[in-house]
């Protein structure tokens, strides 16, 4: 990392942290009796509170989404592509927050949290989230950072659906939605993905029913297989031949079950780095949520119903090599809220990089975003004149 930061880069920020000790009614019937939510902001307020904007994360992410923690950091937040200065977010118009969701593992109340009613880290006992259950929460911080309505409210794939269950929970609250390579509901393929990558860490001996901390250790080999097993459903045919190819690790086959293609090393290393920074127990929750959304369930499978109340202008994107997520989904989605009677626009972006597209930039994508983006912030001058 050089000593300066890029222009274009949010700079240095610091998390904060809200605490919260009004207990939380959560979907499964239990409650958290307090907690915390860790976020991070970027841009300034204004005077009237209305440029607000919150990005929501993937099963993977957490709150630092742009910019970074120190001058020595290799990396910037996970969308700094997209939030910064003269970005399709831009910060010198919106003031950006970006929370980790309950239940994570980056500094928000979970699994490695200790339960205050027992003096005993949550472990296994923290109870299952749902989407709503996070919105919910995202709700409340919101009321205490005084942010009465959002200008818009953004995320990709995991929070494309937080973003979908904001317009239904409190469509007063937010006047815009970008829903980026997500799903109304997952598909049973995705679920199937899912309940492998669980499997996987719950037969690791290390896993210890979810109470490995107390056992001093970790289900490495179990995460590693979830992590890589996800991996490869996040990139496309393309991108991993374009990257990998049949590639060789030597000049020749070793005849035997070490990594001999380049492909192989990859997922090991993305499994085993993936394995020591983010937690059991957390990806076993994050998976449930994302298997268990589906506003149109509380509805005899009706989504146009269930998409009656929203009230705010959605931007949808999807990706053309994206079969996790796939575009037909968003077209679902896109479908519905026109039958609804609902202002959508919708792109589909040309791609490579297959689910992990959102993340990236891309000429198309950022004039998309950009422009919607635009939209917003002309409104909110409207609103001040």
């Amino acid at each position: 990392m050089p000593d300066t930061l890029p222009s274009a880069s949010v700079g240095l920020v610091t998390p904060q942290r809200a605490h919260f000790d009004t207990p939380l009614e959560l979907a499964c019937g239990k409650h958290l009796p307090a907690y915390d939510l860790v976020y991070e902001t970027y841009g300034e307020l204004n005077d009237a509170r209305s440029n607000a904007v919150l990005v929501c994360h993937a099963l993977s992410g957490h709150h630092h989404a742009a910019g970074y923690h120190h001058l020595e950091d290799r990396k910037p937040g996970w969308w700094d592509a997209h939030i910064g200065p003269g970005k399709p977010i831009d910060t010198r118009r919106f003031f950006v927050i970006a929370i980790n969701n309950l239940g994570g593992c980056h500094g928000s109340t979970g699994p490695s949290s200790i339960n205050p009613e027992t003096g005993r880290i949550w472990g296994p006992d923290f109870p299952l989230m749902t989407v709503a259950d996070w919105v919910n929460s995202q709700a409340r911080l919101a009321d205490q950072l005084g942010i009465e309505r959002f200008a818009a409210v953004i995320g990709g794939s995991l929070g494309g659906m937080q973003v979908l269950q904001w317009s239904l929970s409190y469509p007063d609250r937010l006047a815009n939605a970008a829903i980026i390579a997500a799903t109304s509901k997952l598909s049973a393929q995705n679920i199937a993905f899912n309940e492998v990558a669980r499997q996987a860490i719950r037969s690791d001996p290390d896993f210890q029913e979810g109470w490995y901390a107390e056992f001093d250790t970790l289900p490495k080999r179990g995460l590693k297989l979830a992590r890589m097993v996800g991996h490869i459903t996040y990139l496309s045919e393309h991108s991993m031949g374009a990257k990998f190819g049949r590639d060789l690790r030597t000049d020749s086959l070793n005849f035997g079950y070490d990594v001999e293609f380049e492909v192989e090393s990859y997922l090991r290393y993305q499994g085993d780095a993936f394995s020591t920074r983010f937690d059991a127990n957390t990806y076993l929750l994050m998976t449930k949520a994302l298997d268990y959304f589906d506003p149109a369930g509380e509805h005899d499978g009706d989504l146009v119903r269930a998409l009656h109340p929203a009230t705010c202008r959605f931007l949808v994107i999807s990706f053309t090599t994206d079969w996790r997520f796939a575009p037909a989904r968003s077209k679902e989605l896109v479908d519905a809220l026109i039958l609804a009677g609902k202002n959508v626009s919708y792109a589909n972006i040309d791609s490579p990089h297959g689910h992990d597209a959102f993340l990236l930039s891309n000429e198309r994508y950022d004039a998309a975003l950009s422009g919607f983006m635009n939209r917003v912030f002309r409104d909110i001058e409207r609103e001040a004149e």
